[in-house]
């Protein structure tokens, strides 16, 4: 095969492909791109056998072929090349040459026909939500889906669609988001869980522009299709977790808070706390204030911020880093904290509507019975 295109354009579209290759396997294609030219268009391929990416950027092709070649010898090869043309040649022996100005070198490549074919979907769900939208319903979530779990199925995030309505759930067993968003939907409801990688991957190719996003949902798989890019990725299988009877029934104290101070205070009390002791951050909430305090072999740490309280005083203790990453994602001036009792979950709501929901299990504290 033997093509020649842009330089920066192969580059972006190897940087963004190599994120779906395997770095150690027992299948050596996969460990590597994909290249296919024909019909004046090279295609670009990156496959972990989980998750894959796509794409196609116009090229001068003198030749058709394919050829896979190691994605990170070959992608770090192309992003050093100046701005300009590049010409890649590959042979019957599977050894391609790149040129580009002055500038020659030679990598060992591997027959297309080992590499292994990415899933397709037929028969499927198609939606169509605005890139905005689902980008940030990603970010307000993500964090929450399990690093690791019994359940695999709670390493990702759960998608739930009804007319009109979409949802994202994410659980890792001490803590649960939720987003919702009304959007423009009147197909069948659908219940599906995305991993968590797959989505960290779509959220980076997502703007902040009023684009769409095209998702085919199928029994198995999944793909978005996002500008020129194509993701596709295996959904995970297993009994997600009730997340709606964990959500307590009664509330006793609501506190109204400005996001900012809340985060700044519990960041500046929480400096003085190891991450292995795992200490946690205790909160009063009484006559319209949170006082916060830690306390940590390296001595103590206080503070208080003014609030809006509703209902009965609370003593409770929490992970600092559970609620900052609440806190961190919330774009809302004030928050409320609802509180059920000192050793109930804590609820993290927005002021007004029900775009989302924290929910974060308490630390005992050591002086409670």
């Amino acid at each position: 095969m033997k093509f020649t295109c842009n330089s920066y354009d192969l580059s972006e579209a190897c940087q963004i492909v190599q994120r779906a290759t395997s770095a150690k396997t027992a299948i050596p294609s996969v460990e590597g791109i994909l290249l296919v030219a024909e019909n004046g268009t090279l295609t670009l391929t990156g496959y972990d056998l989980e998750m894959g990416i796509t794409t196609n950027i116009a090229c001068a092709i003198e030749e058709n072929g394919k050829i896979v070649v190691n994605a990170h010898m070959f992608s770090e090869t192309v992003r050093k090349l100046p701005d300009s043309s590049v010409t890649f040649d590959s042979d019957a022996r599977q050894i391609a040459e790149i040129k580009c100005g002055d500038f020659n070198t030679k990598i060992i490549g591997m027959s297309a026909d080992d590499y292994p074919e990415l899933p397709s979907i037929i028969g499927g769900y198609d939606v169509q939500l605005d890139q905005k939208i689902l980008k940030d319903m990603i970010k307000k979530t993500i964090f929450s889906a399990a690093q690791k779990d019994a359940k695999i199925v709670h390493t990702g995030v759960k998608f739930e669609l009804e007319l009109n309505h979409i949802r994202l759930i994410a659980v890792d067993g001490v803590r649960l988001a939720i987003r919702n968003e009304d959007v423009i939907y009147d197909g069948d409801e659908l219940s599906f869980v995305v991993p968590a990688k797959t989505l960290s991957e779509v959220m980076k190719l997502l703007s902040e522009e009023n684009e769409k996003v095209d998702i085919s949902v199928g029994k198995r798989h999944i793909i978005f299709k996002i500008g020129a890019y194509d993701i596709i990725s295996r959904l995970l299988d297993g009994d997600f977790l009730n997340y709606k009877s964990a959500i307590p029934s009664v509330t006793k104290t609501v506190a109204k808070v400005k996001t900012l101070d809340f985060l700044e205070s519990i960041d500046r009390t929480s400096l003085i706390l190891a991450d292995r002791l795992k200490s946690p951050i205790k909160c009063i909430f009484a006559n319209n204030e949170i006082c916060l305090s830690s306390n940590a072999s390296i001595g103590t740490s206080n503070d208080k911020i003014g609030v809006e309280l509703e209902g009965e005083e609370c003593v409770i203790g929490f992970n600092n880093k559970y609620m900052l990453d609440v806190l961190r994602v919330c774009d809302c001036d004030e928050v409320r904290i609802m509180l059920s009792g000192p050793i109930s979950p804590i609820l993290v709501v927005p002021n007004e509507g029900e775009s989302f929901v924290f929910l974060i299990l308490p630390v005992r504290l050591k002086n409670e019975d």
